[in-house]
């Protein structure tokens, strides 16, 4: 569970993607890698409103942190997301 609450989601969507939101459901994942956990959490899924490409966004919350992928090319679930944001995070430390 998040521990911040869904407002700071909408907020944190349209400051990082200039889209208002609306939350479809909360989805639990668990990404391994090698048999190791290296994300658990909740995300939640978003409509977009009115985002100039993307209809849906994946966000979740680590240390009060909200990070909102969109649903575009191969991030295309919430599981797709946690996976892309993990790479990000690799290929930039």
């Amino acid at each position: 569970m998040n521990e911040i609450g869904v407002f700071a989601f909408h907020d944190a969507i349209r400051e990082t993607h200039g889209a208002r939101s609306q939350l479809i459901e909360r989805v639990s994942v668990a990404e391994t890698f090698e048999g190791d956990t290296v994300w658990e959490g909740e995300v939640l899924v978003f409509a977009l409103l009115d985002h100039p490409s993307a209809t849906r966004c994946y966000a979740w919350e680590v240390d009060g942190e909200v990070t909102a992928v969109l649903h575009m090319g191969l991030v295309n679930s919430p599981v797709a997301a946690v996976r892309a944001s993990i790479l990000a995070e690799e290929s930039d430390g």
